[in-house]
């Protein structure tokens, strides 16, 4: 065991290494969401009040400054409750559109390790009629681009693959996947709710036509997202009775969340290389330590293409129940998705996993206040709780 660990483990645990289920609101998000909590509470909507005036502008510069940072029109942006539902809004909404314009219902493209955010839409579609091919990664969690392209259908008319997957990490290779897409004038969608904020990230640039985006995994609050729809490709809305977001999400505005989403989209932006920088070296750290002294330690996804600040590794010959329970007390942590619901993870068995390796996995993701002592304390934890599951 490396010499600089201590022998006992701290008090103030369990010690937080979950950041890609979800992330604190910053101090600096409370504050510009306050005012609009109880001095300027009115419906933006409604512009016959001062508060809901100022709520209404108040959306509108966020709006704006999302659009900047994305580097895309403003009316491109809409509003959503989290990128559960702009998922939802791009893939049942364009398609549904499509098969209006054509008629019949056609062919979509995704992968088999996207989070259930998008499977489940497909698997809609497909009680739709539409027909949905789901290809399998490489054993590094990547697709390739050949085999997306080998699945393309005369019919094809949409692709979703996710930017960075919430899992493993991986970062698919988006542009290539998505000049592919441009060639046959098929709509692309990535679901970039673990991209935004973490990479450089400008979806015109990379070719993608519909981004979806959470507010809760960027330190901004839960309940709100984004959907950055395309100026070329038609969709319906999912929902009617209001003529909000274009006409594509009725309902009243949650102001709030909307300034916090946007004020957390800005730190996160700024602080972006500089973090990245301090990350990956406690990532690596982290992933040192493990390796010394857990023998045949398995890293799930590839180490290079992916986020700095997510380690997902395999302990084999350990009871996965009894590894998460013993160390629950210890560090937060998960084995695979949030929405899992305790199953064992999908993208770990398209990887090649078995049930008993995927189930004595730990996705790690660390976070804005992970410091290097935290990386010494967690690395302690795991090493012992694995060692004592040996003896």
């Amino acid at each position: 065991m490396p010499s600089n660990l201590s022998s006992e483990f701290p008090r103030n645990t369990p010690l937080a290494v979950d950041y890609q289920t979800s992330t604190p609101c910053l101090g600096r998000v409370l504050q510009a969401m306050e005012p609009y909590w109880e001095k300027n509470w009115n419906n933006p909507s409604n512009r016959n009040t001062h508060s809901g005036l100022k709520a209404a502008a108040a959306i509108s510069l966020a709006r704006d400054q999302l659009a900047l940072l994305l580097k895309v029109k403003s009316e491109r942006i809409i509003f959503t409750s989290g990128a559960t539902e702009s998922n939802n809004l791009a893939l049942l909404g364009h398609a549904r559109a499509k098969a209006k314009d054509n008629q019949s219902p056609g062919h979509l493209i995704t992968v088999s390790t996207e989070h259930s955010a998008v499977l489940n839409p497909l698997m809609q579609l497909q009680r739709e009629g539409f027909r949905v091919t789901q290809l399998q990664p490489d054993k590094d969690g990547l697709i390739d681009k050949e085999a997306v392209a080998r699945a393309i259908k005369k019919d094809t008319f949409m692709i979703s693959i996710m930017m960075a997957n919430n899992e493993i990490g991986v970062l698919q290779p988006i542009s290539e996947i998505a000049g592919l897409c441009k060639d046959k004038n098929i709509a692309f969608h990535s679901d970039a709710a673990q991209a935004f904020g973490y990479i450089p990230f400008k979806p015109d640039s990379l070719g993608i036509d519909f981004v979806s985006l959470s507010g809760h995994k960027i330190y901004g609050p839960k309940g709100i997202g984004v959907l950055v729809i395309s100026p070329t490709f038609p969709i319906q809305p999912l929902q009617w009775g209001g003529n909000q977001e274009m006409g594509l999400r009725p309902g009243s505005l949650a102001v709030p969340l909307i300034i916090g989403m946007a004020k957390a989209a800005e730190i996160m932006t700024q602080e972006l290389i500089e973090r990245n920088k301090r990350l990956l070296i406690l990532r690596n750290k982290l992933l040192e330590q493990l390796q010394m002294n857990i023998p045949n330690l398995i890293i799930n996804g590839s180490l290079k293409k992916r986020l700095v600040h997510n380690l997902n590794i395999t302990i084999p010959d350990v009871n996965g129940i009894r590894l998460h329970r013993a160390l629950k007390s210890l560090i937060s942590c998960s084995s695979g998705s949030a929405c899992s619901n305790g199953k064992p993870s999908h993208v770990l068995k398209a990887l090649g996993r078995s049930k008993q390796e995927a189930e004595a996995s730990i996705r790690l993701s660390l976070g804005r206040k992970t410091s290097e002592n935290d990386i010494d304390q967690i690395s302690l934890g795991i090493i012992k709780t694995v060692k004592n599951l040996k003896n």
